[in-house]
């Protein structure tokens, strides 16, 4: 059989020339290596030209734009070319005869080409595809849905149709990019129940994949983005994927990638590390505006200092050539970096101050509260910014939009609140969510605080709007009825007037719906808690008897801040030994997993409990681990960074008092001279009349020492020495007075010879003033960490006397006879337990 159509091909092609089966026009469309050729060919063979013809030289066009750089992308230029007006009044006239590959495809190029989406050609290729949508293949059906994404229709009705297709044929979908692509293009309509579908089966598909295709977990990420879901485990396996890929990643991804982690609040040691490093290779060949302000971007937040200061020195260089859009990331990437290069930000500003007409509403307000953060000083530039803001508000409808605006321009110098403002804001603020009218409220206030006619004018509009506010934010509580869309709405919220007017309606709301919290929730519960500070056992109860049941469920990167509202607001539940036992099962066989600044603030939190795991308190300990936490404390923010070394010196601190059997070294004696250096030595007017009374009842001032610095650095405000019979003992030394703080040390932080340096049978008494942060928000309960203090200085000798500020500042001691009586009852009476 193949011998004879061998034959029958020969002969073919000698009675016809061998001209009949080729196709000329395609094969001169597929030899052409540069747009004026296709278009040549087009030209020429107009009446000739079959919807392969077609199809074929709009794809040929696109491919050679996708091969240029970015910058180098001559697209408008193709666009505007006589020739591919006629290749879009032919697609237009042979919608018909394109099978369903072809018809997509076609769409989808015109698309990439910048062919208007409201144009009779893209109108009809969609037109004709929805006709198709239940025959369109897997591929086909991925690719229109990215067509629909760049049209804005994520959430029409077509887009719907699409999600219900892939609800049905989901367990069909065997290729990661077919899948990842329709996930992010559907993840405006997902269910909570197709959502977990998509992450199964991405998790299965993610395995079987060739690993070298980073752009499926890429858009892995984005779909997690967008629907705001932080889903640990497949993160972990997408960043799995990253690492392998760090070589071949350039600036551009890192940058998305980057940008995508940090929307989803999940950070990854080894993979900012490897990242820095790969950032750090591409500096030399990152030499255009493009690639290099994705790279500063990307790197700078995490670079060493000689090196942000390069990156500077570049963007100074390049920066008459940035674009609108590149300006704008580097004002945000210098204010995250708070840098004060003044030439650098007058240039940016140039650019910026150019290219005002181009920036949408929410672009403005993030060049704007970058200069405003930046210290920048141009009233001229700002004056123009309040303008064109004032005017995207007074046109906006979008509540999210209306509340940046609103926010930033509160930013800017002004005696009083807008009547565009308050008009607007009271347009939308029926429809604004939680975390909207608390940043409202912020502004507000701001305004009211600097506007001088206020204290003359009652009732002033800023009031009725701040009643307005009180009102939807009330009648949004008593109405909600889903758990997981109240907790996204309070995730952010902060500041005096929501706690002052919402909390309390807030966590009675939490109680209402108590049935809901589950081990899905149960971690933006605990956050929210930990956050305002706010003690509630029914719902610590709740977490607790969730967590318990269903630890196995929980990401063990989770328990750290699932447990911080027991450990902070030292809460020990009736099953507290159970959880915290659980909790350690849960991490324990993972912690070579986690961030090494993770792991500090887990065990610090622990050690906050009262709890010391034998294996994590060695993990943390040993000179591997350390090496690693130096290396990533390099490319951290500078305030996590610091806040990181602080907890670490706090649980070496609580190691070697607490647990001496694990032979700790206590290594951080220069680290806590150097904080002490930078101590500002302020102390409060009640702790000076705390003073003065102290030596009063002692019988002396020299009986009171002030400020003293304990062995391992703690701070106790007021010491004196009982003897025996528990007098007073007098200092030997001159009185050191309350400026002396930074002086006073014992020098030695030997426990053996503290006691041999008393007097036999006397004790040491450390009074501490315990104002209002040592206290939960709504209650006189005591937080972990003045507990964890307390313990510390009786195991270093004292005997602790607390003052809670509620009690010092009470009615009943309201005369200094009666203040002086308190001291004694506390300092000679019995001593607390």
């Amino acid at each position: 059989m193949f011998r004879l159509r061998g034959v029958n091909s020969c002969l073919r092609r000698l009675l016809h020339g061998g001209t009949v089966n080729r196709d000329q026009v395609l094969e001169q469309l597929r030899a052409c290596s540069a747009e004026d050729q296709v278009f040549d060919v087009v030209g020429k063979n107009k009446a000739k030209l079959t919807v392969t013809h077609v199809s074929c030289a709009v794809s040929i066009l696109w491919q050679f734009q996708r091969d240029k750089p970015a910058q180098l992308r001559t697209v408008e230029l193709t666009k505007s070319h006589s020739q591919f007006l006629t290749l879009r009044v032919l697609a237009e006239n042979k919608i018909a005869l394109m099978d369903d590959f072809m018809l997509v495809d076609t769409l989808y190029h015109f698309l990439r080409l910048h062919v208007d989406p409201h144009d009779s050609l893209v109108q009809q290729l969609v037109s004709e595809a929805w006709l198709r949508i239940d025959r369109l293949p897997l591929e086909s059906l991925s690719k229109f849905a990215n067509c629909l994404n760049d049209q804005y229709l994520h959430h029409s009705p077509l887009m719907g149709q699409i999600t219900s297709i892939v609800d049905q044929k989901l367990s069909s979908i065997d290729d990661a990019r077919i899948l990842s692509t329709l996930m992010v293009c559907t993840s405006s309509l997902v269910s909570p129940r197709l959502r977990d579908a998509f992450i199964s089966r991405t998790d299965h598909l993610l395995d079987t994949m060739d690993h070298s295709h980073y752009n499926n977990p890429r858009r892995v990420l984005q779909f997690l983005r967008n629907i705001k879901y932080s889903h640990r485990p497949l993160l972990e396996k997408c960043n799995q994927i990253f690492l392998g890929n760090i070589p071949r990643l350039d600036a551009e991804n890192i940058f998305i990638i980057a940008g995508l982690y940090q929307t989803l609040q999940f950070n990854n040691c080894d993979f900012r590390l490897a990242a820095k490093q790969r950032l750090i290779e591409l500096i030399d060949s990152s030499t255009d505006p493009f690639s290099f302000t994705k790279l500063f971007v990307a790197l700078a937040p995490m670079a060493s200092p000689e090196i942000r200061e390069g990156l500077e020195n570049t963007a100074f260089l390049l920066a008459d050539e940035l674009s609108a859009q590149q300006a704008l990331a580097l004002i945000e990437a210098l204010e995250m970096i708070q840098s004060r290069n003044l030439g650098l930000l007058n240039k940016i500003a140039l650019v910026i101050q150019k290219n005002l007409h181009v920036y949408r509403p929410m672009e403005l307000s993030k060049i704007t509260q970058a200069l405003y953060l930046l210290q920048y000083q141009n009233p001229e530039l700002f004056t123009k910014l309040r303008s064109i803001l004032t005017n995207f508000l007074q046109r906006s409808v979008i509540p999210h939009e209306v509340t940046m605006l609103t926010r930033v321009l509160s930013m800017l110098p002004c005696p009083q609140i807008d009547e565009v403002v308050t008009s607007r804001v009271e347009k939308v603020v029926a429809q604004c969510t939680l975390n909207n009218l608390t940043t409202i409220s912020l502004a507000i206030a701001k305004w009211v605080r600097n506007d001088v006619s206020y204290r003359h004018s009652t009732p002033s509009k800023c009031v009725r709007l701040l009643q307005t506010l009180n009102r939807c934010g009330h009648e949004r509580l008593q109405t909600a009825n889903r758990l997981d869309l109240l907790l996204e709405e309070l995730k952010y919220v902060s500041g005096e007037w929501f706690e002052e007017m919402l909390l309390e309606e807030s966590i009675l709301t939490l109680q209402r719906m108590i049935d809901q919290v589950n081990f899905a929730n149960v971690l933006e519960l605990a956050l929210f808690l930990t956050r305002m500070n706010h003690f509630c056992s029914p719902l610590m109860d709740r977490i607790a008897s969730v967590v318990i049941k269903d630890i196995d469920k929980i990401q063990h990167s989770a328990i750290y801040a699932t447990l911080l509202p027991f450990t902070v607001m030292n809460y020990d539940p009736v099953q507290a030994d159970e959880l915290f036992d659980v909790c350690i099962q849960r991490v324990t066989p993972h912690i070579h997993s986690f961030d090494p600044h993770m792991l500090v603030l887990l065990a610090y939190s622990l050690a906050v409990g009262d709890c010391f795991p034998e294996e994590l308190v060695r993990e943390i300990f040993s000179i591997e681990f350390l090496g690693r936490l130096d290396s990533q404390l390099e490319s951290l923010h500078d305030a996590v960074n610091m806040r990181t070394r602080l907890r670490l010196m706090e649980l070496n601190r609580a190691v070697c008092l607490q647990c001496p059997e694990f032979q700790v070294p206590w290594f951080h004696e220069g680290y806590c001279q150097q904080l002490q250096k930078r101590g500002n030595g302020n102390v409060s007017p009640v702790q000076q009349q705390i003073h003065k009374m102290l030596g009063e009842v002692l019988g002396g001032i020299s009986c009171v020492r002030v400020a003293v610095v304990t062995p391992y650095f703690y701070t106790v405000d007021f010491e004196c020495i009982l003897d025996k019979h528990l007098q007073p003992l007098p200092y030997s030394k001159s009185t050191l007075q309350i400026s002396d703080r930074e002086k006073v040390s014992w020098g030695t932080i030997s426990l053996e010879n503290i006691k041999d340096e008393l007097p036999p049978g006397a004790q040491r008494v450390a009074v501490n003033f315990l104002d209002s942060k040592s206290f939960c928000k709504n209650s006189h309960h005591m937080k972990g960490d003045v507990l964890m203090k307390k313990r510390h200085l009786e195991i270093l000798g004292y005997r602790v006397i607390q003052i809670p500020h509620f009690e010092w500042n009470s009615m009943e001691l309201s005369t200094p006879d009666a203040w002086k009586e308190y001291l004694k009852k506390k300092i000679f009476g019995e001593p607390s337990s």
